[in-house]
């Protein structure tokens, strides 16, 4: 299965830069293929300009920096801050590729501490930064569905 990216090589290679989308599609169809949420994603994503997809990356880096910034000044995970900034992130995913529920935000949390790539991904901005934005997710999906 293809990640179903509407680029040239050179665009893929510009935006992505080593990460290939395509070599990681079969796990994610593989765990999320009969979903309404991998339904909605493929659809949108698929029909994503070289732009979207600088908007949609540009939007999730805004947001992780801005968490970046809130764990080093030192505010709680659980605190308004943070978990504004992942009701956003929420937000974020639900605008640009399915709806992103509570329930299915507290397992991408979940995934930024279990999965060594997102961990990676997220602890390049800083050092922790998945944990804390996981804390928020969760702190977060608490305080919706409380």
């Amino acid at each position: 299965m293809s990640a179903n990216l509407n680029l040239t090589a050179d665009e893929r290679a510009e935006l992505f830069g080593d990460f290939n989308p395509d070599g990681h599609a079969a796990e994610a169809e593989q765990r999320w293929g009969g979903t309404q949420a991998w339904t909605d994603s493929m659809r949108r994503t698929s029909t994503f300009t070289k732009e979207d997809w600088k908007r949609f990356m540009g939007e999730a880096a805004e947001i992780a920096n801005r968490m970046a910034e809130a764990m080093r000044a030192g505010a709680p995970a659980d605190g308004d801050l943070a978990m504004d900034l992942a009701e956003e992130h929420r937000a974020h995913i639900t605008r640009w590729c399915y709806d992103c529920s509570y329930e299915i935000h507290r397992g991408l949390g979940d995934l930024y501490v279990t999965d060594p790539r997102f961990t990676t991904i997220f602890d390049r901005t800083a050092p922790g930064l998945a944990a804390y934005f996981q804390a928020a997710i969760t702190a977060n999906a608490t305080r919706h569905n409380a």
